[in-house]
């Protein structure tokens, strides 16, 4: 068996002592390429406590370190291996279980997204947690199922509910990111640029309504006040960068140079 600690705390998962992460426990995963992939999907959502359950192939397994890509490597070289799940969780507080069948089982059945928030609050309290996930081929069998407190479901199409092994991982680490990382549902992304100010769109205005103006668009002079209106509330509804505003004055210059 081999230590299950991560080497440095993950980067920028606050408010939660590396050693309290839930524990993703693999049990009898059949393919390295899955463990490995696995690995990926956990380090990139800051979690680094994985364990192995009675692995099928070799391990350390080189398809493993290969699918998991560089750093994630280092989720691997901390992984524990043991022979049974009763040893796997046998350290933490409260165990959740993945599964997409029913089962004749008397437990809380949630969400990813619950499990990850109750599992969030459990760990404030410095309790541990682990989280199973079954063999490729067949999930966890009852026997696996019984030592959890809770079940995840996770809410697949009910005709092709089998989910791959890292699918499974990665959905279920990225609500505990969601949990523990405060992300904006939105956000604009400006690259080199930023907004506009109302002075700046004020003036591009200006230069369009000036040069209108001598074109003769604003005809009859009866309806020129209100087609003047119509425009400036055009350009107040648009949402400007001062990028933007330049290109639409280089715009109306290049079509006044052009035309003499």
């Amino acid at each position: 068996m081999t230590a299950d600690q991560p080497r440095t705390p993950p980067e920028d998962t606050p408010g939660t002592d590396p050693a309290l992460q839930p524990v993703f426990v693999l049990v009898r995963p059949q393919m390295g390429e899955n463990i490995g992939a696995a690995a990926r999907a956990m380090l990139n959502f800051g979690l680094e406590r994985l364990r192995l359950v009675d692995p099928r192939d070799v391990w350390p397994n080189p398809r493993a370190v290969a699918m998991a890509s560089g750093a994630a490597g280092r989720v691997l070289d901390h992984a524990g291996v043991f022979a049974d799940v009763a040893q796997a969780v046998g350290d933490c507080d409260y165990v959740f279980a993945t599964t997409a069948r029913d089962r004749e089982l008397t437990r809380p059945v949630v969400s990813a997204e619950r499990a990850m928030e109750q599992a969030r609050a459990m760990a404030a309290e410095g309790r541990r947690v682990a989280v199973l996930f079954g063999p490729e081929r067949t999930g966890l069998e009852n026997d696996d199922v019984v030592r959890a407190n809770a079940l995840i479901s996770i809410p697949v199409n009910p005709g092709f509910p089998s989910l791959n092994l890292g699918q499974a991982v990665l959905l279920t680490a990225y609500e505990w990111r969601r949990h523990n990382v405060a992300a904006p549902a939105e956000r604009m992304e400006f690259g080199r640029s930023e907004y506009a100010t109302r002075i700046e769109v004020e003036k591009l205005a200006d230069h369009y309504e000036a040069e209108l103006e001598a074109a003769g668009f604003f005809f009859p002079d009866t309806k020129a006040a209100g087609m003047k209106q119509n425009l400036r509330a055009l350009w107040g509804r648009m949402t400007l960068t001062r990028a933007e505003v330049q290109t639409f004055h280089g715009m109306l210059r290049q079509i006044l140079r052009k035309r003499g």
